[in-house]
């Protein structure tokens, strides 16, 4: 049997670009905050509360050419992305929190599924998780618009599911000490960070880049994989984020990049969703 070639489009040609991933290559370091409620049965206790200031550095490269999707309903797709690695210390101990390669890819508009144009965000955690989240994006004049996020657990499950837990069970949202450096309103919610952090900057554009695993692209949703421990003790049943790339000017009229985000993952386990937050914002090098 003969051997088939097929040649791929030259990059002229194809004409994929990292569109709104434009600016992410390259190294960005600073600081944030973490907020997670993890079981406890160690201390014969239901959940304990942990609360970081964290370092992070986050570190962006360009995949070297266009990436090929071959299509038996439309004609092929040619897009380009960058592979990351996310390394997060608490800021006091440097003990390390997380570490996450993944890849970020800019997905051109399609026929067949009929999808517009979308980003997408692949990642691996150690813990033994795998996810997909996939949305969209959008450039505005001026600051990012950084709404609150709610740490509050809610029911998962039973005829109270969805609503808010109450009650002497939250006391550790409310009497456990924030790290030095971070207000106590971060809490409650974790976006006061971020929102502190820019009050005296003048921020001239930002691109926005909004993602979780439940959004559905062309009719297919992502998701979350986890190794059976994780699901059966502390359950990563989903993710949304939001990126704001951020162009700063100085006093003196130069700028420089900055990059903020909000994560947050929902932890469930005791027949309760647990908000997993973390925030940071941090400077391009």
């Amino acid at each position: 049997m003969a051997t088939v070639f097929r040649a791929s489009a030259p990059v002229a040609q194809a004409g994929p670009d990292l569109g709104p991933l434009l600016e992410l290559p390259g190294t960005w370091v600073g600081n944030g905050f973490n907020l997670i409620s993890r079981p406890d049965q160690h201390d014969n206790k239901p959940f304990f509360l942990e609360l970081n200031a964290t370092r992070e550095t986050l570190s962006f490269t360009p995949i070297g050419s266009p990436i090929p999707n071959r299509g038996s309903g439309q004609d092929d797709i040619f897009f380009l992305g960058v592979h990351y690695l996310q390394q997060v210390s608490d800021a006091a101990t440097n003990g390390a929190l997380h570490l996450e390669p993944g890849m970020w890819l800019n997905i051109p508009a399609t026929t067949d599924p009929a999808a517009p144009a979308s980003v997408v965000r692949m990642a691996t955690i150690p813990h033994g998780d795998a996810l997909l989240a996939q949305g969209s994006s959008l450039t505005v004049e001026g600051p990012p618009l950084i709404d609150p996020v709610d740490s509050t657990p809610t029911f998962s499950t039973g005829p109270n599911a969805g609503q808010k837990l109450t009650g002497a069970y939250l006391d550790p949202f409310t009497t456990t000490p924030p790290p030095p450096g971070i207000d106590a309103g971060a809490i409650a919610n974790p976006n006061v960070v971020l929102t502190e952090a820019i009050s005296k900057q003048k921020i001239v554009e930002t691109t926005v880049l909004i993602i979780s695993t439940t959004t559905d692209v062309g009719g297919v949703t992502g998701g979350i994989q986890n190794i059976p421990f994780v699901v059966k003790n502390a359950n990563a049943v989903a993710m949304s984020a939001i990126f704001w790339i951020e162009k700063v000017q100085s006093d003196d009229g130069s700028t420089f990049m900055q990059l903020q985000y909000t994560q947050q993952v929902t932890l469930d386990f005791l027949g309760i969703n647990w908000p997993h937050i973390q925030v940071a914002t941090l400077v391009k090098q």
